[in-house]
């Protein structure tokens, strides 16, 4: 899909499903890097990061991130996971955006030429449609390559690109870690 210099561009990214997409892929995203990426493909005027956060935990792992994007040109959407025992006594925790997003896409959508949106779950698929009928593109950015592939196939449908996220990565992750070529400190063959 082209992207056009002059288009006005926002990013809607569920980063739950981001993230899981990406760790199928063994990729670690630099959101500086993919911010920059936006940039250079248009005139991008938010980009917007959805996740819940268990508020419970004493240290959370999403916490430090959501705290540098909200510094760095993202705007940061947050809601308190639920967690609650299921029937085997396990713990659970639940919690999804899906309604913040598609809020914010349809509000957002008048102003706008452009929507990416980094999501693979088929509950989409609608919004997506009714924001295309207002004359707005709309991209998913997701994967089938991943395992478990992480695209619904209704939504990968709908819209009218779809980028696989293995396809960027060069683009916008962190270089790969190659453990394999590096020996345990003291390992020697001479001996």
């Amino acid at each position: 899909m082209a992207f056009y210099k002059d288009e006005k561009l926002a990013l809607f990214i569920d980063g739950t499903n981001l993230y899981s997409a990406a760790r199928g892929l063994d990729l670690e995203i630099d959101f500086r890097k993919l911010n920059q990426e936006f940039r250079k493909r248009g005139r991008l005027l938010r980009a917007n990061y959805y996740t819940t956060i268990l508020e419970t935990e004493e240290h959370n792992p999403v916490r430090p991130l959501v705290d540098w994007l909200s510094y760095n040109g993202y705007n940061t959407v947050t809601k308190p996971a639920r967690e609650f025992t299921d029937k085997d006594g396990r713990r659970r925790v639940r919690g999804s955006m899906d309604i913040e997003i598609t809020t914010d896409m349809l509000e957002l959508a008048p102003t706008l030429d452009h929507i990416v949106l980094f999501a693979g779950n088929g509950d989409f698929r609608r919004v997506v449609e009714a924001i295309k009928s207002k004359g707005v593109r709309v991209t998913i950015v997701s994967s089938v390559k991943s395992q478990p592939q992480v695209i619904a196939d209704e939504l990968r449908r709908e819209a009218d690109a779809f980028i696989d996220l293995d396809e960027m990565a060069e683009l916008i992750a962190r270089p790969r870690q190659d453990t394999d070529d590096r020996r345990p400190v003291g390992d020697d063959d001479d001996d």
